[in-house]
């Protein structure tokens, strides 16, 4: 559309500009009433923006009256109509409303992993616990051994800051982990990307940077941005994040927070070495930043011993620390928790009660059961047994394609995820097409960087959820797409 000009370098927002170059155009008669504007999705292509950009530049025509739509029409100049009572019509546009920070929102990770559970496809994608390792009769049993024992509550609420009881053994399995708590000093949540929202939510604001490893979950990212705070990348490697010149990136850029996936982390399946573990608390003590570490994959050691977490050698308590029952737990059990200072947990504490409310009762009461008997204990040695042979079957069958094709991948010592790189000949876009097309999906490269022009032949395996079968298959399918594409 030649009326419309755009520079992304000028400081007013791309879809204010386009509103603009159209709402000039009507008022010089140069569009006129009738006139169908390309679609969303045309627009965007011929001026190499987002189409939520379109979107949003629409919606403030629309809500100014100067354009209308309609199923199969599109949108079309309508600035003189008027009702047959009288007056203009004049709704509310809801698009128009949302933050800008919701603009542009990539959508591809959740709709990649909701498909986790659909019964025609074997998934890849999803972080999620095995299937198979609670029996269905135990856990029934469990539930109806709590609501026995609760049949005297009238209501199933439970405090804001968790369970007590809860709390209490999420301190003993803390102690096995080196680190020392008291349960006044643990907030309850349901996932460990709502703890994470919370925490930068109380303390993050507009611009505040954030300082993480360049290769990251798409969640940490976005709960980042929208939270108003600015993502500072750092170099890693396969030993986690690069901490040699790291004292003078954060001179330069000042950050608020440090991030981290310190076990085994999402998507890469690494782990920080303890040296650099130790050199990033010296950096934590020296510039007083706080860092935030996620240590979800603790539990799932295979050919190393269990590594010590941040918050086990963090001796001036700058570390904030977030773990999940998410790969361990039922599947659709949210459990986490935060131990943090004091101060922050009763800070979280008052927002959960402003924001939440009441947390899942039944979810905490059920790990509860499985901490105080000691089966949770137990359900972790098959977790790693299980997990361990589904690892090795996936790399077993990645393998040959390695030495065929030039499939380049480490494999991890604990964890649920594999990292793999495709021969640069081969976008992760194309393939996922084609894999989806013969019933698999996986998680493709892009989706975890902060610049999505990155990461194209790069791809998240997910060994946790799928069967062995399913993995065969899956494997299977991978191959035959991957020969499609090559060929």
């Amino acid at each position: 559309m030649k009326l419309i000009s755009i520079d992304k370098k000028e400081k007013t927002p791309v879809y204010r500009q386009i509103t603009e170059s159209i709402r000039r155009a009507i008022a010089e008669g140069m569009i006129a009433e009738g006139y169908v504007l390309p679609s969303e999705r045309a627009l965007a292509n011929e001026l190499g923006v987002h189409r939520n950009t379109i979107t949003k530049a629409y919606a403030e025509l629309k809500a100014e009256a100067l354009i209308e739509s309609s199923q199969g029409k599109g949108y079309r100049v309508c600035f003189s109509r008027v009702e047959d009572s009288g007056f203009t019509r004049k709704e509310v546009y809801w698009d128009a409303l949302l933050r800008t920070e919701f603009e542009g929102f990539d959508s591809d990770f959740d709709e990649l992993y909701s498909r986790s559970f659909d019964k025609d496809l074997i998934s890849f994608a999803g972080g999620v616990a095995a299937r198979d390792i609670y029996p269905p009769d135990e856990i029934a049993d469990a539930f109806e051994k709590i609501l026995r024992q609760s049949a005297e509550k009238v209501y199933f609420y439970t405090a804001y800051q968790g369970d007590a009881e809860l709390r209490k053994e999420v301190t003993a399995f803390m102690a096995t982990k080196g680190i020392k708590a008291n349960p006044s000093n643990v907030q309850i949540f349901a996932e460990n990307n709502q703890a994470l929202d919370f925490i930068l939510s109380l303390m993050l604001s507009p611009g505040d940077g954030v300082l993480i490893d360049e290769i990251m979950s798409a969640d940490v990212y976005r709960t980042i941005q929208l939270a108003g705070g600015r993502v500072i990348t750092v170099p890693a490697d396969e030993h986690g994040m690069i901490c040699e010149n790291l004292d003078i990136i954060i001179e330069k850029t000042g950050p608020k927070f440090i991030y981290m996936d310190s076990s085994f982390n999402n998507p890469k399946g690494t782990y920080m070495t303890l040296d650099r573990k130790q050199k990033l608390l010296e950096l934590s003590y020296r510039y007083r930043i706080p860092i935030i570490e996620e240590d979800e994959g603790s539990e799932l050691y295979y050919d190393i011993p269990r590594m010590p977490s941040l918050k086990s050698m963090d001796r001036g308590e700058n570390v904030i620390y977030m773990y999940s029952f998410s790969l361990t737990m039922v599947p659709g059990i949210g459990i986490s928790f935060v131990i943090a200072d004091s101060i922050i947990i009763e800070k979280l504490s008052e927002m959960v009660s402003l924001k939440i409310a009441n947390a899942d009762w039944a979810s905490q009461m059920l790990m509860l059961e499985y901490m105080k008997n000691g089966l949770f204990e137990k359900r972790l040695e098959v977790f790693r047994r299980e997990y361990r042979k589904k690892r090795d079957l996936m790399c077993a069958r990645l393998d040959p394609l390695a030495a065929r094709y030039g499939i380049e991948y480490c494999k991890p010592a604990g964890g649920v995820y594999l990292w793999v790189k495709l021969p640069s000949r081969i976008n992760a876009g194309d393939l996922l097409a084609e894999t989806q097309r013969r019933g698999m999906t996986f998680m493709p490269g892009y989706l975890f960087f902060s610049s999505k022009s990155m990461g194209r032949n790069y791809l998240r395996f997910n060994y946790s959820y799928p069967t062995e079968e399913g993995i065969n298959k899956g494997m299977d399918i991978f191959e035959e797409a991957i020969e499609q594409l090559l060929s």
